[in-house]
């Protein structure tokens, strides 16, 4: 029997791989709106009706408007705008966050998708925070790049007519929407430096952590807690130390729902930087979400990734 989906927003770029992560699978029908009423609340409310799970590909208003149109309405919803990101209502969508997020998941009305960088930031602090390699009040820094799908079709058109630059930085008044869901998905008390980037590439993402070192938070350590938080865990990797050579390329995982993490750094002179790998429109966005709706139809989560 195949489980009703409907994408409430199929025609962006998230939406877009999602439905093509689903669209061959024998056990998810999904549900469309005629093109031309893709904005029509009634109709987008009638799919609502027929879906068994429904994902938001959305901006945040619409997002908020979806959920209204659904309050009476007996389906499931993933949200990958970042409307419902800090709201307690809803569960947040990283399911490798802790051994119990999985069961939050799969029993859950509302789940929120986390952000690319999200995703990337709170793998690398989530893990140190409950292991007390880092304290929820140190003052960090999280320095990241992108591709430019990431900014959505204004920037994407820009980058295809040629017009936009190599690589900027952005986001810098320290105002950026991922981080309220780093803070309380982290577990930290203290805003951490945010400096986000785009490059000329259109998927991946480099995500990086700078952290002192000393006699109890080296290397080993380091590695050693991330490896354990992740052990068993299908779609996150945590590199040996010395893996990875001396580039790490942003790009490496693309089409893929996979996250590298590595520690790199040298323990003489005190100084590290983690570093976790992801396509921002796979584990990022669209891989994600498919994973999110797999746990919450009680499938093996890998399926279709």
């Amino acid at each position: 029997m195949a489980h009703n989906i409907f994408i409430d927003g199929e025609a962006g770029t998230t939406g877009l791989q999602i439905r093509e992560r689903l669209e061959a699978r024998e056990d998810i029908r999904l549900i469309q709106v005629d093109p031309e009423r893709r904005k029509d609340a009634e109709a987008r409310r009638e799919a609502f009706a027929q879906a068994d799970v429904a994902i938001l590909c959305l901006p945040d208003d619409a997002a908020r408007e979806a959920v209204r149109l659904c309050e009476a309405l007996d389906v499931r919803l993933i949200d990958a705008s970042t409307a419902h990101r800090v709201d307690k209502a809803w569960v947040f969508g990283f399911p490798e966050l802790d051994k119990g997020n999985r069961a939050r998941i799969a029993g859950a009305r509302f789940v929120s998708n986390p952000g690319c960088y999200s995703t990337g930031s709170i793998a690398m602090i989530a893990p140190l925070v409950a292991a007390g390699l880092i304290a929820p009040d140190e003052p960090l820094s999280i320095n990241a790049v992108s591709g430019f799908t990431g900014g959505g079709k204004n920037l994407i058109a820009e980058y295809e007519r040629g017009e936009a630059p190599a690589h900027f930085v952005y986001g810098v008044d320290q105002n950026h929407k991922h981080i309220p869901e780093i803070i309380q998905q982290s577990g930290l008390t203290m805003q951490p430096i945010f400096a986000p980037s785009v490059g000329s590439f259109a998927q991946g993402m480099a995500v990086q952590l700078p952290l002192r070192l000393d006699g109890r938070r080296n290397m080993p350590a380091l590695h050693d807690a991330l490896a354990a938080h992740y052990k068993g865990e299908h779609f996150v990797r945590v590199l040996n130390l010395g893996e990875t050579g001396p580039r790490i390329v942003p790009t490496i995982l693309n089409g893929t729902n996979m996250m590298h993490i590595s520690v790199q750094g040298d323990q003489d002179s005190g100084c590290a930087t983690i570093v976790t790998v992801l396509d921002n429109l796979g584990k990022g966005a669209s891989g994600a979400s498919v994973q999110n709706l797999n746990i919450m139809l009680g499938l093996d989560e890998a399926t279709g990734l």
